[in-house]
């Protein structure tokens, strides 16, 4: 029986090392999102993704997890994160999920909304966002998932380790979102609603574009909190929850 709902989560970060997340977000799909009209992942997923022979034993069972939930009538989408943008169809095939564009526009229960992982509206981010260029170019992707796994393993290591150093020295402003990136994205796509992750900073916002009043929802992280953003015809709601 559908429950008339459409779900929006990111953020997970999911590891084997973070066994209380992993634990919430199964019990979220069995006790949330069972029925629903759909479930879409709007990146990030995983802490880290060196490519679908990703060996972690969250890599398996959120596969078996998402498949049954596929199976059983609720369609998934996936958007990849800055996270996990090397996630490709032999895993999204596994999971039962879709993978979708970044951005994606939906008609959700009337109403034209713009899905984003998010990053790509941290404009002030300057160096963040050549990098991101570098390491989403199809060459370098394809260089990369020809690499050895455990080479691969040693990389996204230094790399996350290089981000968390980075961050340390910028100021948070920067690593938010850029307002008028948001306005530009949601005229580019005549979209009434924007929904996105990455900034870890859940909220509802209000954007006046062109004279009409656009809603901004961000999906909460999943490290000391969880939560998600749920649609039907009435509108969408923001819920966040501790652990």
């Amino acid at each position: 029986m559908r429950t008339g709902r459409t779900y929006f989560i990111a953020d997970l970060h999911l590891t084997d090392a973070r066994p209380v997340a992993t634990g919430r977000f199964f019990r979220f799909l069995t006790e949330e999102v069972a029925g629903a009209d759909a479930l879409y992942i709007l990146g990030d997923l995983f802490e880290a993704w060196i490519g679908d022979d990703h060996d972690e034993q969250v890599a398996h069972d959120t596969a078996r997890r998402l498949k049954s939930l596929a199976d059983a009538g609720t369609p998934i989408f996936f958007m990849h994160g800055n996270r996990d943008f090397m996630l490709a169809k032999h895993y999204a095939a596994r999971s039962g999920m879709t993978l979708i564009a970044d951005p994606t526009r939906i008609d959700l229960y009337g109403t034209t909304t713009l899905l984003m992982h998010g990053d790509t509206l941290c404009t002030e981010d300057v160096a963040y966002q050549a990098f991101r260029r570098r390491i989403r170019h199809p060459v370098m992707l394809g260089l990369l998932r020809y690499l050895p796994q455990a080479l691969r393993r040693n990389l996204a290591r230094q790399a996350r380790a290089g981000s968390e150093t980075a961050k340390a020295d910028k100021p948070s402003t920067i690593m938010n979102v850029n307002d008028d990136a948001v306005d530009q994205a949601l005229r580019a796509q005549q979209a009434r609603r924007l929904i996105h992750g990455h900034t870890h900073r859940p909220a509802r916002h209000i954007h006046s574009v062109d004279g009409h009043d656009c809603e901004r929802f961000v999906v909460p992280d999943w490290y000391m909190r969880w939560g998600y953003v749920a649609c039907d015809k009435q509108g969408c709601e923001l819920k966040v929850e501790a652990f």
